[in-house]
C-alpha cells in the first residue's frame, strides 16, 4: 500500500471542498481498501464521509423510493419498504458479498465498485482499464467469467455489482451533488461502457458525490425477483443473473422490466426480452420466445461461449419464478 493523507469531514461541503482539491470519498471501503492494498488504486488522499446525513429510505412524492447513499446494504434489504415495494432489490443485496461485508458496504459505495477481472488486479498484466493504452490481457487471456455484451477491444471486463442491475431493471437515478450544484443522471447512464476509454467508469464529474440512489413509481401490482448463478452458493461472483419485475393485470402484461448481470461490462438491460413480453399473457411457451433475446448482440469469447446459452436459461426461470405458470 502507498502512503496517503486521511481526513474525516462532517458535513456535506467540507466533503465537496476535499473532492474538489482531488480527494477519493471512502465510507465503508470495503472495495477501495482492497485495491489499495494490491497497488491498483493509489489516491493520495482519503475523504471520509461516513458522518454524513445520506443513511435514510424514504418514499418520494410520486410514490417511488429513494436509498441514500451511505445506507449499508444489509439495512437497504432488510428495510420493510424496500422488500414490500421491490423485492427484486432486497433479494439482489442479500445474494451480494458475505453478511459482514453487507454491514460495512454501502449502497453508493457497492454502485462504484471496479471490476474482479483478475487481469485489472494483477498490477503485473496488461490492462487498459488499470493503465490506458496498455493493452487487455484477459481477451486472449482465461476469459470464463468475462463479458459477452457491452465488450470492446479495449476492455472485455464484467460489472460486479448485483444490486446494480436491480436497479438497471428498475430504470432507477442516481442524485449527484457536486462544486456546481446538484443533477439526476439515468442509471442507465451512469455506468459507462469501455469503449475504447475503458478507465472512465463512471459519469461522475471531478468532485461529485453520490446523495441517493430513486427508483420510480412502477405500476402495482408489482411482482419482481432475482436470480443469481454462480459456481457456489456463496460469496461468489454471478455467471449471469437477472432482475425481472412485472405488473400483470387483467392476465395480461402490462409493463416488464428485465436485466441481466454478470455479462455485461456494465448491468444490463434486456429491452428485446421487455418487448416480447409486454402484451402478452404469461405462459411457459412466451417465457422461453422472450427470453431468447436476451443474448441478442452477445459477442463471446473463447472461454465464456457457454454464458449466452446460460443467460437465456437464467433469464426464462426468473420470468418463470416471477411471472408464474411454472
Amino acid at each position: 500500500m502507498y502512503p496517503f493523507s486521511f481526513t474525516k469531514v462532517s458535513d456535506t461541503q467540507g466533503a465537496l471542498d476535499a473532492g474538489r482539491r482531488g480527494g477519493r470519498y471512502i465510507a465503508g471501503g470495503t472495495t477501495l481498501v482492497d485495491l489499495m492494498r494490491e497497488t491498483v488504486e493509489r489516491p493520495d488522499t482519503l475523504v471520509d464521509i461516513s458522518a454524513l446525513p445520506l443513511r435514510e429510505v424514504t418514499a418520494t412524492e410520486r410514490g417511488g423510493l429513494r436509498i441514500g447513499a451511505l445506507v449499508p446494504m444489509a439495512e437497504a434489504a432488510a428495510h420493510s419498504k424496500v422488500r414490500t415495494l421491490y423485492p427484486v432489490i432486497s433479494e439482489a443485496l442479500e445474494l451480494s458479498a458475505s453478511p459482514q461485508l453487507r454491514n460495512m458496504a454501502t449502497i453508493g459505495g457497492n454502485i462504484m465498485q471496479r471490476t474482479r477481472c483478475t487481469y485489472f488486479r494483477d498490477v503485473s498484466a496488461d490492462c487498459n482499464k488499470r493503465e490506458p493504452g496498455s493493452g487487455c490481457a484477459a481477451r486472449e487471456g482465461f476469459n470464463r467469467t468475462h463479458a459477452i455484451l457491452g465488450t470492446s477491444e479495449s476492455c472485455v471486463a464484467t460489472h460486479p455489482s448485483d444490486v446494480a442491475v436491480a436497479f438497471a431493471a428498475l430504470e432507477a437515478s442516481v442524485h449527484l451533488l457536486g462544486p456546481d450544484g446538484g443533477r439526476t443522471v439515468a442509471f442507465a447512464d451512469f455506468l459507462l461502457r469501455p469503449g475504447s476509454t475503458p478507465n472512465n467508469e463512471q459519469a461522475l464529474r471531478r468532485g461529485e458525490l453520490i446523495t441517493a440512489v430513486e427508483i420510480p413509481a412502477l405500476p402495482r401490482p408489482l411482482r419482481s425477483g432475482y436470480l443469481k448463478v454462480r459456481d457456489r452458493q456463496s460469496y461468489e461472483f454471478a455467471l449471469t443473473s437477472a432482475a425481472v419485475a412485472l405488473h400483470i393485470r387483467g392476465g395480461v402484461i402490462r409493463e416488464a422490466k428485465v436485466a441481466a448481470g454478470g455479462v455485461g461490462t456494465v448491468p444490463w438491460k434486456l429491452p428485446a426480452v421487455e418487448r416480447a413480453l409486454i402484451g402478452e399473457r404469461p405462459s411457459k411457451g412466451l417465457w422461453v420466445e422472450a427470453a431468447e433475446h436476451a443474448a441478442d448482440g452477445a459477442r463471446p469469447l473463447r472461454h465464456n461461449r457457454f454464458k449466452a446459452e446460460l443467460l437465456k436459461r437464467t433469464v426464462e426461470r426468473q420470468l418463470r419464478t416471477v411471472g408464474g405458470t411454472k
